[in-house]
């Protein structure tokens, strides 16, 4: 492991999970921080899923997955976007589980590759309505797709327009364009996309090849926090639209707002609603034969799953007490150094209820619905399993005192963590079990 990337990875497991104020108060009238907010909810729904007797069933570490949230999310998206088409990112949780409730919410899918074709396959998913995403693909991969139905891509750049030669008529493409934005944790047009003043040369190309152009996407970038980058990225599509068919005399009829949409991990992000309030605001006046597409990912799959782990071992070293867990940023906290999101960690015995019952439920923690006691936790650093100076999850992490045996328990747990998870060192990837079964 390079220097560099051993520094990234501490400075990243150095941030813990901030207790920040929120909208809610107590009984008293004083804040409610976000923290205590999760261990409520999260308190509440392990006894609803009987997750202690989940860990007794299956063992530690443990993915739970809930496709009723799944389905929640998906609700939500449909009542505050309802002029949107869902496709959701299929890399962010490839599971068959939540391919299944997808589909019967009636959404699409977007993928990305090969693999995440066959997955939809294998499930029965009509792939003629998929979004083919990636903008640089082999011209295998592209004829693959083709042959199994997919008719919608996306190019970005000259050198894969020209892909798409010998592909039957009924091809389209949509235009993906660069909407940089900093303020988002992965700014993702700094990957792909074309600037929108370097846009109508690449359309020119396309229909040039005899490739008919749908339309444009972006990707504002994720954990986007704010309607302004939404709207920004709209308005000036919209406005490029309207000029390039002027221009080519061409009709263009997709607009693909991509993803983005946030979830609250160690922070309270704005709602749903708020946001949606904005990029409606922002499309109002879209021409009526304009279709809308969103791609979320991340907004539907984290609250599907909640994780489980277990201490294996404890030492007091220079920095502290530390303790070692029998999962990391390895495997299903990789979401941590990939993309230094950090999902809260509680201990069962900060849940209570039935938590109480499994190691970790110390006598006194506080009940599920009441406030966790702080004054007993104390610092500790929380170690990953592998043999490897990098695999630490969270430093001087405030948590009741810890033992071997001991449980801890995150939600938003379900993007892009199993599905990023490494066997590096030989560890076993986390078993996922699906409630209700």
């Amino acid at each position: 492991m390079s220097t560099t990337m051993a520094d990234r990875s501490r400075r990243l497991a150095t941030r813990i999970g901030r207790a920040t104020a929120t909208g809610t108060r107590d009984a008293t009238g004083r804040p409610v921080a976000h923290r205590e907010l999760v261990r409520r909810e999260l308190a509440a729904y392990a006894d609803g899923i009987d997750l202690a007797g989940l860990v007794r069933e299956h063992g530690s570490p443990l993915f739970v997955l809930d496709p009723d949230r799944v389905t929640t999310q998906l609700l939500a998206l449909r009542r505050e976007l309802p002029m949107a088409g869902v496709h959701f990112a299929t890399k962010s949780l490839p599971h068959p589980a939540v391919i299944r409730a997808v589909d019967a919410f009636g959404a699409g899918f977007e993928v990305a590759s090969r693999g995440e074709i066959d997955l939809l396959e294998r499930a029965g998913i009509a792939t003629a309505h998929c979004l083919h995403t990636h903008p640089v693909k082999t011209v295998a991969d592209l004829t693959g797709a083709y042959l199994r139905g997919i008719r919608t891509f996306v190019v970005d750049n000259p050198a894969e327009v020209a892909k798409f030669r010998g592909l039957p008529p009924d091809v389209a493409v949509l235009v993906r364009l660069s909407y940089p934005n900093p303020g988002a944790k992965s700014d993702l047009s700094s990957k792909f996309g074309v600037r929108p003043d370097h846009a109508a040369p690449l359309v020119a190309q396309c229909l040039r090849e005899g490739l008919r152009v749908a339309g444009f996407t972006f990707h504002v970038g994720s954990q986007t926090a704010s309607a302004a980058p939404w709207a920004h990225a709209i308005r000036q599509t919209l406005a490029l639209m309207q000029r390039l068919e002027a221009a080519f005399d061409v009709r263009f009829d997709t607009l693909d707002l991509g993803g983005g949409f946030p979830v609250g991990y160690d922070e309270p992000v704005p709602s749903l609603a708020e946001l949606a309030r904005g990029i409606r605001s922002a499309l109002d006046g879209v021409p009526d034969r304009y279709r809308i597409l969103i791609e979320p990912g991340r907004f539907v799959s984290a609250p599907a799953m909640t994780l489980v782990t277990r201490v294996v071992g404890v030492a007091e070293r220079a920095d502290g007490r530390w303790a070692y867990l029998d999962e990391g940023v390895y495997g299903a906290y990789s979401n941590i150094p990939a993309e230094d999101v950090h999902a809260l960690v509680f201990a069962a015995s900060e849940l209570g209820g039935a938590m109480g019952g499994v190691p970790g439920g110390a006598a006194g923690a506080g009940c599920g619905t009441g406030r966790a006691d702080d004054r007993a936790r104390v610092p500790v650093t929380l170690a990953g399993p592998t043999c490897d100076s990098v695999d630490v999850i969270a430093r001087r992490l405030p948590l009741p005192p810890l033992a071997e045996g001991d449980l801890l328990v995150s939600p938003m747990m379900g993007a892009y963590t199993a599905a990023t998870a490494t066997t590096f060192n030989g560890i076993a990837p986390t078993p996922v079990v699906v409630v209700p079964a």
